[in-house]
Protein backbone atom coordinates (compact mmCIF):
# COMPACT_ATOMS: atom_id res chain seq x y z
CA UNK A 1 0.00 0.00 0.00
CA UNK A 2 1.16 3.68 -0.60
CA UNK A 3 0.30 6.49 1.28
CA UNK A 4 0.30 10.09 0.70
CA UNK A 5 2.46 12.56 3.25
CA UNK A 6 0.22 15.45 4.56
CA UNK A 7 1.78 19.31 4.25
CA UNK A 8 2.59 18.89 7.58
CA UNK A 9 4.86 15.84 6.91
CA UNK A 10 2.54 13.27 8.67
CA UNK A 11 1.77 9.70 7.46
CA UNK A 12 -1.15 7.71 8.40
CA UNK A 13 0.02 4.72 9.94
CA UNK A 14 -2.75 2.14 8.70
CA UNK A 15 -5.42 0.09 11.44
CA UNK A 16 -3.76 -3.16 11.19
CA UNK A 17 -0.34 -1.68 11.77
CA UNK A 18 -1.52 0.12 14.79
CA UNK A 19 -3.21 -2.75 15.88
CA UNK A 20 -0.43 -4.89 15.34
CA UNK A 21 1.92 -2.88 17.61
CA UNK A 22 -0.59 -1.92 20.20
CA UNK A 23 -0.70 2.20 19.60
CA UNK A 24 -3.97 4.09 20.85
CA UNK A 25 -4.20 7.78 20.31
CA UNK A 26 -2.14 9.37 22.38
CA UNK A 27 0.78 6.92 22.76
CA UNK A 28 4.16 8.09 22.07
CA UNK A 29 6.16 6.06 19.16
CA UNK A 30 9.94 6.31 18.34
CA UNK A 31 10.74 6.82 14.52
CA UNK A 32 14.16 6.18 13.43
CA UNK A 33 15.62 5.77 10.23
CA UNK A 34 17.33 2.33 9.70
CA UNK A 35 19.30 0.99 6.54
CA UNK A 36 17.17 3.74 4.24
CA UNK A 37 13.55 2.55 6.17
CA UNK A 38 11.75 4.36 8.20
CA UNK A 39 11.07 1.90 11.76
CA UNK A 40 8.27 2.98 14.21
CA UNK A 41 8.18 1.38 17.54
CA UNK A 42 5.75 1.61 20.28
CA UNK A 43 7.31 3.75 22.78
CA UNK A 44 6.75 1.86 26.55
CA UNK A 45 5.56 4.11 29.40
CA UNK A 46 7.33 4.40 32.36
CA UNK A 47 5.00 3.05 34.53
CA UNK A 48 5.05 -0.45 32.71
CA UNK A 49 8.99 -0.82 33.17
CA UNK A 50 8.54 -2.31 36.63
CA UNK A 51 11.66 -3.26 38.44
CA UNK A 52 14.56 -2.12 40.48
CA UNK A 53 16.83 -0.11 39.32
CA UNK A 54 20.87 -0.81 40.15
CA UNK A 55 21.11 1.33 43.59
CA UNK A 56 17.73 -0.34 44.92
CA UNK A 57 15.57 2.63 43.89
CA UNK A 58 12.03 0.91 42.98
CA UNK A 59 10.06 2.80 39.82
CA UNK A 60 7.88 4.86 42.02
CA UNK A 61 11.15 6.03 43.75
CA UNK A 62 12.54 6.82 39.91
CA UNK A 63 9.38 8.52 38.99
CA UNK A 64 9.07 10.94 42.91
CA UNK A 65 12.76 11.95 42.75
CA UNK A 66 12.46 13.11 38.65
CA UNK A 67 8.88 14.66 39.56
CA UNK A 68 10.91 16.82 41.83
CA UNK A 69 13.73 17.75 39.66
CA UNK A 70 10.71 19.05 37.22
CA UNK A 71 9.47 20.97 40.23
CA UNK A 72 12.63 22.03 41.08
CA UNK A 73 13.59 22.88 37.40
CA UNK A 74 10.25 25.70 36.99
CA UNK A 75 11.19 27.62 39.59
Amino acid sequence: MSYRVGPKGQVVVPKHIRESLGISPGDEVDVDLVDGAVRIRRRRALGSLVGIAADGASTADLEQARARERARDRT
